[in-house]
Parts: structure tokens; C-alpha cells; sequence
């Protein structure tokens, strides 16, 4: 009785949502196009990083070589983008990674997934703005700071802020304003403000290209040391006498330089899986989105590949500003006027990343809201501006208080874990579903390329595909992982695939752990050549299973080696997070799981269709339901009865509700 108990609760949290793709209809306004998408990308990717990280990074990290420590953040970065753009392919809807997990590896780890992703668009909303708030008090003096220093101070150090923000509450409250009044005025207002970004940096590369000299990136060590005594511009008297800039050349610090500056430029690509969650906003999502990520990946590669490179060749790399390099730069070279428009850049650039912050908050909270993981009032949706209104007021609250009272900055690593773990987890979906049989239902079958003839044979096709499903005697040995005889998915080679994906997950965690804790120490060497192997041969056992031949518009590449990779260099960056992150991280998971178990369990609308009969089923599938001759999702179906179904059905809504 304890053991039927606990399966039907382990069976509660596994549940998967099946996602209706066929459905054009959605309760929110699909006015985006592919250039709203990608400047919607590049703004919140191309933030103010740009203008400070490269000149810290090549200072202490990397010297001229710090181009190359882009390019392989750059990979990095690809790799997790190429997940998310298969996914946008596959399941056009609103919710990025929550959404994803959800229809993959169940309920649990998609609340998980969401919730991290509200804390970190929360923190990197608040920080961002605080961010802008500084950088204009900068420009006109710092006279908000003195004020507000002065008549408003908060005597809590360690807990709260020396002094209350206002200007970052009033920025987050007029951006606030302009999502709910509407995405498309949201969007063309990004564009402009990404446009002149994007300007701005062109003008940095093409002036690091006239100012410039090779030989920056050919110092020697004694050259460098001799320009120190005789010039010590932006050297204190302590630097210029303990020489700590590596051996000079192009790569001053060697590879391990170029390593440790990497793993600090893969956060300066973060951004881009915003774009995932417009899939309900969007025309044509299917072919919008994956190319959203990648080009505006690429578009951020090249702008800092080129800043990065400009500033190098205009200035030696140890004289660099780690605070504000490229208005020294310009100094250095006699350009002080240029200074102006690297200031309008930089807060372009800020009001992008601070939008592109807010934007997918709401659409998070929305979606599990509408899913029931989260209290239903927040799915909301305004009938006049189609913006889900009550989800993008409560966060942008949330935000402000956040900036009004807290300095953030013990808090901004807590991004990094919501954002990781984002990535890896959808890394892991992908290497699942690209390896299960085909649906009998059409849950995933509409996010592909195939025009009406082409689907209507593929269900055709999907139905009779049921017989070569598993029979009573297929049985699970080495011999049958390594050498299928079935050139389709089975629901063995499913299963395997889902176990080993598990496990590779927990050896890929482990691997990291004792390469961050281990050191060089013998033992730790000799447990990591052991997990290396097992890892290599669950990949190949992975590799050897047949691959759904579903079609997309986009899949990802070297199945399943690709995945693999990125889910090992989130989980890597992960454990390199301080012990202190990790203590926040599990208080908000506390108070995550409070909300779970004690609503979210309970009213999801999977557990609606369960306790109420329902859902139809066919061989263990969840089937759409006609409704006065349209189609519809079993989701929306359960609820039709309930009391809330105004707030989930538009056409139930009254034609003047806001």
C-alpha cells in the first residue's frame, strides 16, 4: 500500500504536459516578427558588458588574446542556442525552458526550471536598473546619490542598500508601463534603442581600426616594463613597480588565461532566451525563433570579437580601465570627444538589457500560472492590449522593491544558477525527445516544415507505427542498446535513453564537482579517468539508439555529442559558484517548493484532468477534444466547467474587461 502510494506520488511529479501545436489561436497578441525577435535578442544579450568586460578580461585574464576567449564563449554559448532553437521549432509556445522541461522530463523539473528563471530575471532586472540609475547619476554628477545619501539613508549594512534607489524604481515602473500598454510598442521601442547600440559599437571598431597599431598585440615583457617606467598612464605606483601582466605577445597569460577568461565571457552571452518566450507572440514561431537565436548570437559574437579587438590595438592591454576602458582608450589615443557617444551607447545599452530582462518575467509567470503551478489570477491577459497585465504588473512590483532596498550584488550569482540550470536542462530535453516514438496524438506534430497532405499522412503514418512498438518479448540487453534492429524509435530505446540521460546527468555533475573540490590529488585524478569512460560509453550507447524523424524546421547537430557538451559546460560553470550562492539558491528552493506542494500539486492542469475524468486516453496518450467543431487542447477542455474558465478562455471574457 506505502509502495502504490509513493508510485502514484512519484508518478504526480513526472507527469509530462502535452502541448496542443496544431492550435493558431492564442491568447496573446502574435504581432513579432523575425527582426523583432533578433533586436529583442542582440539588446538583451549586447548589454552594457560590452562596454566593461572586455577591458577587465583582457587587462587580468587574457591581454589581446581575449578575442579568442569570445570566440570560445561564443561556442559555448552556440551550443545551448541551438537546443533552445530546436525546442522553439518543436513546441512554439509561450514559457522558454519551463515550457520545454515540462513537456519533456515532467512536472517537478519544470517548476524547478521556472522558478529559477523568475529569480533571475527578478535579480538581473533589479541589478540592471540600479546599473542604469548609476550610470546616469554618473553623467549629471552624482547628485541622486548625494540626496538620496543624505535625506533617505538605510543604516542595515549587509542587508540592505547604503541608500534607496529611486530613479531605478522609476525606470522599472516606466518599463513596466510600456509592456503592459503593448509588445509591439515594447518591441519597436528595443529596436531603437538597439539600433543606436549597435551604432555606437560599429564606431568603436572602425576607430580602434584607424587608431590602432598591430604592434599592441606584440609587446614584449622587457617593453612593457620599460613603457611602465617611462609612462605610467593608468598604473598605480604599486602595478607599475610588482609587474603581474603576463610575458606580453598575444597571449601574455597563456592558454589558461584564455580558459579562465572564457568562463567569464560565456555570461557576457547570456540574453538570447528571451527570445523563447514569445513563442505565443510571434508570426510563424516555428521558423522566427530559431533564427532569432542564432543570428543574434552571431551578431554578439561579432560586436565582441570587434570591441574587444578595437580596444587591444588601440591601447597596451596592461594600461587598460577595468571599470571604464573604452573612454580611457579614446583618451590614450587623443579622442576624449568620442567619450559622449560611448555614454549614449552604454545607456542604450542598458535600457535593451533592462528590457530585454522584464520581457520574459511576465510570460514565465504567465505560462505556469496558466499551467496552475502557480496562483491563476496571474494568467490574467488583457483583452485590449493581449499582454498578460497582472503577471507584468506583479513583476515589475517585485523588481522595484528589489531595487529600491537591496545592493544586489551578493545576489547576481543567484542569475547565473536560474540561467544555468535553464540551459542544461534543456540540453538534457533535447537529447530525450530526439530519440522517443512517435505520438500516436498530434502534440508535437504541427511545429514542423510538412504543408497539410504531408501531416495528415504523417498521423496516418503515426498510427501505424504502433506496431512496432516494444512487443512482450523485446527485452533489454547490451547487445540489442548497441546493435538495434529497429531503424525507428522504440519505446525501449526510449527508455533507455530517458535512464541514461539520468545518469549522465549525475556523472556529469559528479565529474565537475571533483575536477572544481579535487584538485590534483591522486585520487581524484584516478576518479575522474573512471567517470570520463563511463560518461564516454553512456554517450556512445545514446549515440547508437535510432532517432525520431519527425520534421522540423530546425534540429540540432551531432546528436547526441552536442548536448552532452553543453549540458557539461553549464553544470561546469555551476559548481564553480561560490558556497554562499548555493545557501540562497536552496532558501529559494524552499520557498519554491512551499508553493509546489502546498498549491502547485494540486491545481496544475494536469492534475485537473486527472481528477476529473477527463482526459481521454489512447494506448497511454493524451488526445485532443472537438468542441463545437474546433479543436482543442485538453488543457483548456477541463476547464470549460470550472468557475475560472473566464479567465483561461478569451471568448468567454467580457468584451470590456482590461
Amino acid at each position: 500500500m506505502v509502495c502504490k502510494s509513493l508510485l502514484g506520488f512519484g508518478k504526480q511529479l513526472l507527469r509530462i504536459k502535452v502541448v496542443d501545436c496544431n492550435a493558431e489561436e492564442s491568447r496573446l497578441s502574435r504581432c513579432l516578427n523575425t527582426f523583432d525577435l533578433i533586436a529583442l535578442g542582440v539588446g538583451s544579450t549586447l548589454g552594457a558588458g560590452v562596454y566593461v568586460l572586455a577591458g577587465a578580461v583582457a587587462r587580468e585574464n587574457a591581454g589581446p588574446a581575449i578575442v579568442l576567449c569570445f570566440l570560445i564563449a561564443a561556442l559555448a554559448s552556440v551550443l545551448a542556442g541551438l537546443c533552445y532553437a530546436e525546442f522553439g521549432a518543436r513546441v512554439p509556445k509561450t514559457g522558454s525552458a519551463y515550457l520545454y522541461s515540462y513537456v519533456t522530463v515532467g512536472e517537478l523539473w519544470a517548476f524547478i526550471t521556472g522558478w529559477n528563471l523568475i529569480l533571475a530575471y527578478v535579480i538581473g532586472t533589479s541589478s540592471v536598473a540600479r546599473a542604469w540609475s548609476a550610470t546616469f547619476d554618473e553623467l549629471i554628477g552624482k547628485h541622486i546619490e548625494h540626496f538620496c545619501r543624505v535625506h533617505m539613508p538605510m543604516k542595515a549594512p549587509g542587508i540592505l542598500a547604503d541608500y534607496p534607489d529611486i530613479f531605478a524604481v522609476f525606470i522599472i515602473l516606466v518599463l513596466t508601463g510600456l509592456l503592459a500598454f503593448g509588445v509591439k510598442e515594447s518591441a519597436m521601442v528595443n529596436k531603437v534603442f538597439t539600433c543606436i547600440n549597435v551604432l555606437v559599437l560599429l564606431f568603436v571598431v572602425v576607430s580602434g581600426l584607424v587608431k590602432g597599431t598591430i604592434k599592441n598585440w606584440q609587446l614584449t615583457e622587457e617593453e612593457m616594463i620599460n613603457g611602465t617606467n617611462i609612462s605610467t598612464f593608468n598604473l598605480t605606483e604599486e602595478e607599475s613597480q610588482v609587474w603581474k601582466y603576463g610575458a606580453g605577445g598575444f597571449m601574455p597569460f597563456g592558454f589558461s588565461g584564455v580558459l579562465s577568461g572564457a568562463a567569464t565571457c560565456f555570461y557576457a552571452f547570456v540574453g538570447f532566451d528571451c527570445i523563447a518566450t514569445t513563442g505565443e507572440e510571434v508570426k510563424n514561431p516555428q521558423r522566427a525563433i530559431p533564427i532569432g537565436i542564432v543570428a543574434s548570437l552571431l551578431i554578439c559574437f561579432v560586436a565582441y570579437f570587434g570591441v574587444s579587438a578595437a580596444l587591444t590595438l588601440m591601447m597596451p592591454y596592461y594600461m587598460l580601465d577595468k571599470n571604464s576602458p573604452l573612454p580611457v582608450a579614446f583618451k590614450y589615443v587623443g579622442w576624449e570627444g568620442a567619450t559622449y557617444a560611448v555614454a549614449v551607447g552604454s545607456l542604450c545599452a542598458l535600457s535593451t538589457s533592462l528590457l530585454g530582462a522584464m520581457f520574459p518575467m511576465p510570460r514565465v509567470i504567465w505560462a505556469m500560472a496558466e499551467d496552475g503551478l502557480l496562483f491563476r489570477f496571474l494568467a490574467k491577459v488583457s483583452q485590449r492590449t493581449k499582454t498578460p497585465l497582472i503577471a507584468t504588473l506583479t513583476s515589475g512590483a517585485t523588481a522595484a522593491i528589489m531595487a529600491f532596498l537591496f545592493d544586489l550584488k551578493d545576489l547576481v550569482d543567484l542569475m547565473s544558477i536560474g540561467t544555468l540550470l535553464a540551459y542544461t536542462l534543456v540540453a538534457a530535453c533535447v537529447l530525450v525527445l530526439r530519440y522517443q516514438p512517435d505520438q500516436p496524438s498530434l502534440a508535437y506534430q504541427m511545429a514542423n516544415t510538412t504543408d497539410e497532405s504531408e501531416l495528415n499522412e504523417s498521423v496516418s503514418n503515426s498510427d501505424s507505427q504502433l506496431g512496432f512498438l516494444p512487443e512482450e518479448d523485446e527485452k533489454c540487453t547490451l547487445k540489442t542498446l548497441l546493435f538495434p534492429k529497429n531503424p525507428n524509435p522504440s519505446r525501449l530505446s526510449g527508455f533507455a535513453v530517458n535512464i541514461c540521460a539520468s545518469v549522465l546527468g549525475v556523472l556529469i555533475f559528479t565529474f565537475c564537482l571533483i575536477t572544481v573540490l579535487g584538485g590534483a590529488a591522486t585520487w581524484s585524478i584516478v576518479c575522474l579517468v573512471l567517470l570520463a569512460f563511463s560518461i564516454a560509453g553512456i554517450t556512445a550507447i545514446i549515440w547508437r539508439q535510432p532517432e525520431n524523424k519527425t520534421k522540423l524546421s530546425f534540429k540540432v547537430p551531432l546528436l547526441p555529442f552536442l548536448p552532452v557538451f553543453s549540458m557539461f559546460v553549464n553544470v561546469y560553470l555551476m559548481v564553480q559558484l561560490g558556497k554562499g550562492t548555493w545557501i540562497r539558491f536552496a532558501i529559494w528552493m524552499v520557498l519554491g517548493f512551499c508553493i509546489y506542494f502546498g498549491y502547485g500539486i494540486r491545481h496544475s492542469t494536469e492534475a485537473v484532468l486527472a481528477q476529473s475524468g477527463t482526459e481521454v486516453t489512447r494506448n497511454g496518450y493524451k488526445q485532443t477534444q472537438v468542441f463545437n467543431g474546433d479543436t482543442m487542447a485538453p488543457e483548456k477542455e477541463a476547464f470549460l466547467d470550472d468557475e475560472e474558465s473566464d479567465a483561461r478562455n478569451p471568448w468567454n471574457a467580457e468584451e470590456g474587461d482590461p
